[in-house]
């Protein structure tokens, strides 16, 4: 028989996010661009860490690293934004608008383990990647193991 371990805030977390979803749908359904532009967006974001770094990958697209800001204050790494619908397009007949325009706020809590001091930033086809090293304390490190005779 196979245990398999129960999270009940991950599986809380997976229904607000389903919740969230609902509603942001709601709005793409009104006819009214301006309901859409209004209604505002949150960039998708993957995280992974290897024994060096800890990346954060956010999806912006359309948008211009002027448009971005990014800051860390009390181990606290900030990523805000906004995404303008474009008043000029709107003379045109649109037919669909399924983009989501608006300004975003995303915060990340970061663990004492990594060098804030020393973040670094690209930004390259609407993906902003940020890489905070590991500080040489928390990176793993081998340790010899000396046989006795």
């Amino acid at each position: 028989m196979t245990l398999t371990r129960w999270y009940p805030t991950r599986e809380m977390t997976t229904l607000q996010n389903r919740v969230n979803s609902l509603f942001q749908d709601l709005g793409a359904l009104s006819p009214e661009p301006e309901a859409v532009a209004a209604a505002g967006f949150v960039p998708a974001v993957d995280i992974y860490e290897n024994g060096e770094k800890v990346v954060l990958k956010l999806e912006l697209p359309g948008m211009k690293k002027e448009d971005v800001d990014v800051r860390i204050e009390n181990q606290t790494l900030t990523v805000r934004g906004e995404r303008k619908f474009d008043s000029d397009e709107m003379e045109e007949n649109f037919h669909r608008i399924e983009r989501r325009y608006g300004s975003f706020f995303r915060s990340f809590s970061l663990p004492t383990t990594l060098d804030t001091d020393n973040v670094q930033a690209k930004y390259d086809a609407g993906v902003l990647s940020l890489e905070l090293k590991k500080k040489a304390s928390a990176q793993p490190r081998q340790i010899k193991i000396d046989v006795a005779a």
